[in-house]
């Protein structure tokens, strides 16, 4: 009846998703520590997702879908919010639209690469390192420099925001090896989410 994949292997990507958006609405009423808050949850079921998915049992064309869809969540997720959070913070000049266009561009043709590579092999096998900054980092770099910014304050903060999206959209592209995060760092990486979380709701 309805196109797609439906497998239990896909809910924490679209729970990622939904947080985005929630995320993206908070940003949109003034709710910064709300947004932020629902960055780091995408950040974290981006985490797990492809852990999860490899325990439920698919077929080829399950793999292939889950892949693709990863990637087109990352998008709204790690690309689009933080380009949204921008505009929400007021930054609205020409120099600020040029950062979202080359971030989102760069973004996109990360994403792109990346299923050329491994999508198109009809695989999720965990690679042991990437080429260039993964799309994900956002959910770590602008809730840390949120929180940061009550030390730096509103000017320099904005400040920093941009010129990170030009210098992430960079690193995105950029052919260097970033070392993948195996074993225990995903257990410490969710633990260290759920300090800055707590932290979003004290300050």
């Amino acid at each position: 009846m309805f196109i797609g994949k439906y497998n239990r292997s896909l809910i924490i990507t679209y729970l990622g998703v939904a947080f985005a958006i929630i995320g993206m609405y908070a940003a949109f009423i003034s709710r910064a520590k709300l947004a932020m808050i629902c960055l780091l949850i995408s950040g974290v079921c981006d985490l797990f997702d492809g852990k999860v998915a490899r325990m439920c049992k698919r077929d080829k064309d399950e793999i292939a879908f889950g892949i693709q869809l990863d990637s087109l969540a990352d998008i709204v997720d790690f690309v689009i919010f933080p380009i949204v959070f921008g505009y929400s913070l007021g930054l609205n000049d020409w120099y600020h639209v040029l950062g979202y266009i080359i971030f989102a561009m760069a973004g996109i043709q990360r994403l792109a690469h990346f299923n050329v590579l491994v999508g198109n092999k009809e695989s999720d096998k965990p690679v042991s390192f990437y080429s260039g900054l993964p799309v994900t980092s956002t959910s770590i770099i602008f809730p840390l420099l949120f929180l940061i910014s009550k030390l730096t304050g509103q000017t320099l903060y904005h400040i920093i925001y941009i010129v990170l999206i030009y210098l992430v959209a960079f690193l995105f592209v950029v052919n260097i090896k970033v070392p993948k995060f195996k074993g225990i760092a995903y257990p410490i990486l969710a633990i260290l989410a759920l300090i800055a979380i707590v932290l979003f709701i004290l300050i």
